[in-house]
């Protein structure tokens, strides 16, 4: 990994950061990157879609960062969906764009893989192009449609392709994704930082336990994150009714803080499983709520199966988990371990009778829960802090503008 910053950011600079799948500043990882840039003297402007409860504003300045906001729905019907979706953003992102006019750096954060897009008509008017991989678009299309390697997988491979070789430099989210990124997108290993995602410990700071929100039972158990097709809830459930049937376990209430596609099917599953006695969806709720349920949790779930995606993603809620103080129970991925060492217990391969196993087993010992969640704790603040993201982040921007500084015109 190249080395360490030294935050030497010229003040006077220009950033725009583009982003299609959430909308900014609920997108925390964005958030937080334009935090950094415009404390180190950037001027940050993002083009991203509008929420659909909050970040509804077209335009708004926040904390001295401008955000401009597109109307977006999301996919629905399949791939042809996507299709429709990513098209509309992708107009709306090239408007918007000559907009906010000339620019030192732009900043892409996939899905999808047609940000490159308006960033090469950015490039083409001296900007360079910071590629910041959120996702690996391929591993996802085969983890979240059961279509194979057809036709769409090769289109998306070509599109990543594209995005590698028209980037300047490259931010992978973990080591697991730097090395896709040398390995399968031909980058040059100094062209490629790891700015891994953290959580903001000011917006995860333990309270007092709330017993009544764990109605009536003794324990709580807590999901928290999206609900997608390839996030693993229905894994969950099940596992909860495993709990319930094969371990004869009833002293528990569990809820699931967040949203996404699959939503309304997983509390269609829950009633299927006869859990709605006992399972609580929320959607999503505002942060002070959601540090009242993690801090009287008594155990967090991270059910994520095994797939080519997951295996080597680092999971946001595994983090959060970790600086609330929780232990928390995994399937065995590799990046997962990376993530949470000591500070989770880890079933094999989405088998959903030893996940509940291994909640049976924490539930039972309190204090293996709090050494758990102490070595968690110790890990955010520590090695895996934003702060040291942050030296990273200003690292490859100042490779960035070295770049341009080279590649600059003679007058």
């Amino acid at each position: 990994m190249p080395g360490k910053a030294t935050s030497g950011v010229r003040p006077g600079r220009r950033a725009l950061i583009l982003v299609e799948n959430l909308s900014v500043p609920f997108d925390r990882r964005v958030w937080q990157e334009c935090t950094t840039l415009r404390d180190a003297g950037w001027t940050v402007d993002v083009i991203c879609p509008q929420g659909s409860k909050r970040d509804t504003e077209p335009e708004a300045v926040i904390d001295g960062v401008r955000i401009h906001r597109y109307p977006l729905t999301a996919a629905t019907g399949g791939p042809s969906g996507y299709l429709k979706e990513y098209a509309t953003a992708l107009w709306h992102t090239a408007r918007l764009a000559r907009k906010v006019g000339p620019v030192h750096v732009v900043h892409a954060c996939n899905p999808p893989d047609l940000l490159f897009l308006p960033a090469m008509w950015l490039k083409r008017r001296g900007a360079q192009f910071v590629f910041d991989q959120h996702d690996l678009v391929p591993e996802l299309y085969l983890s979240r449609f059961d279509r194979g390697k057809d036709l769409l997988y090769r289109a998306v491979c070509a599109l990543e392709r594209r995005t590698y070789r028209a980037a300047d430099i490259v931010l992978a989210t973990n080591e697991s994704y730097r090395d896709v990124a040398i390995r399968r997108g031909g980058r040059r290993p100094e062209d490629v930082f790891v700015v891994r995602s953290a959580p903001a410990v000011d917006r995860f700071q333990p309270v007092p336990p709330e017993p009544e929100l764990k109605r009536g039972k003794e324990h709580l158990l807590c999901y928290l994150g999206v609900m997608g097709p390839q996030d693993g809830v229905d894994y969950a459930l099940r596992a909860l009714a495993k709990l319930r049937d094969e371990f004869g376990r009833t002293d528990w209430h569990a809820v699931f803080v967040g949203a996404g596609d699959a939503f309304d099917a997983m509390v269609e599953l829950s009633t299927e499983l006869g859990l709605d006695d006992q399972v609580q969806f929320t959607g999503r709720v505002p942060d002070a709520d959601l540090v009242r349920y993690l801090s009287t949790a008594d155990v967090c779930l991270s059910p994520d199966p095994h797939n080519p995606l997951n295996d080597v993603s680092t999971m946001n809620k595994v983090l959060e988990y970790m600086a609330m103080g929780r232990p928390i129970v995994s399937f065995d991925l590799k990046e997962a371990r990376v993530s949470a060492g000591e500070a989770a217990v880890y079933a094999p391969a989405n088998d959903e009778a030893e996940f509940a196993k291994l909640i049976t087993v924490l539930l039972d010992d309190p204090q293996k829960r709090a050494r758990m969640g102490a070595i968690g704790q110790e890990r955010i603040s520590g090695p895996l802090s934003w702060s040291n993201s942050q030296e990273s982040l200003l690292a490859a921007y100042d490779a960035a503008c070295r770049d341009r500084a080279r590649k600059r015109p003679r007058r």
